[in-house]
């Protein structure tokens, strides 16, 4: 008896470390499910597949790197490349759509982002949120982009959208007088959150838009120029339904977010798509 008694407590280490080792395992299941969970959440594969960007703009590995090495390939964004789940070299932008409802911002989002990507995007009510993954040589960009609906009951969401934002896109429809006279309250809304993002006016439906008589879209044209220059914004007509400087303004906005040179120009021409900074 008193042989078996000193047997179990030579035993007892090795039952409490197994039963220690049992319960770690079972921990680490546990944490790895919720890890995975949270990934299928807010994971993002090629365009549009949500994952967590860990890594901020001002990763000084990317803004370090060689602008020349950039400025190369900032033009020619291909559209999107690999499908690396790994967030280590991943600098997230953020990017955010104000404007009135029916303007024409998420039209311009899927655009951007592209249908069959779209699909997998998150939608809650008043806020669509979507990724794009670019590859800019060495590093690896995921737009964030956060359309926040035009309606007053979506107002709640302009702090979060605009928060960490590097650039926010003021929307209007270029047919629609009254949607631009709106975008300054979207503006002052916005920069009470957010004083330092890069603020681009854009005007939407220019295929409409240039079916009007010349006199209207001069009169258009004066006062969206005349808003930007107030609000010290870049200015873009642009058309989702035609394609017309949808990809020029995210380029517009990485070099702008990096402070690299870049080949748009303006142009300022009635009856063509406005470019103005």
């Amino acid at each position: 008896m008193i042989k078996m008694n000193h047997q179990l407590i030579g035993q007892e280490p090795l039952r409490i470390q197994i039963l220690r080792w049992a319960r770690h395992v079972s921990l680490s299941i546990y944490k790895r499910f919720f890890r995975v969970l949270w990934s299928r959440i807010f994971a993002c594969s090629c365009g549009a597949k949500y994952r967590r960007l860990l890594v901020e703009v001002s990763d000084p590995r990317v803004l370090g790197m060689s602008s020349a090495n950039l400025h190369t390939h900032i033009n020619a964004f291909p559209s999107c490349t690999g499908t690396d789940e790994s967030s280590d070299d991943m600098v997230s932008l953020k990017v955010s759509l104000l404007g009135d409802c029916h303007v024409g911002k998420t039209s311009f989002m899927i655009k951007y982002v592209g249908e069959e990507e779209e699909k997998k995007g998150m939608e809650m009510s008043g806020l669509n949120l979507m990724d794009k993954i670019l590859m800019v040589r060495d590093a690896r960009i995921a737009l964030t982009i956060w359309d926040v609906g035009g309606d007053r009951d979506c107002l709640d969401h302009v702090p979060l959208a605009c928060k960490d934002a590097a650039a926010i896109l003021f929307m209007f429809d270029l047919t629609s007088r009254c949607t631009l006279s709106n975008v300054k309250n979207w503006y002052l809304r916005a920069r009470k959150w957010n004083k330092t993002a890069i603020p681009i006016l854009i005007g939407l439906k220019f295929d409409d838009f240039s079916r009007l008589p010349l006199d209207m879209q001069w009169t258009i044209i004066t006062e969206a120029r005349t808003y930007a220059r107030a609000m010290k914004a870049a200015l873009f007509f642009s058309s989702a339904t035609h394609n017309i400087n949808v990809n020029k303004i995210f380029k517009f906005i990485m070099a702008k977010s990096f402070n690299l040179p870049s080949t748009i120009k303006r142009n300022l021409n009635v009856g063509e798509p406005i470019i103005d900074f």
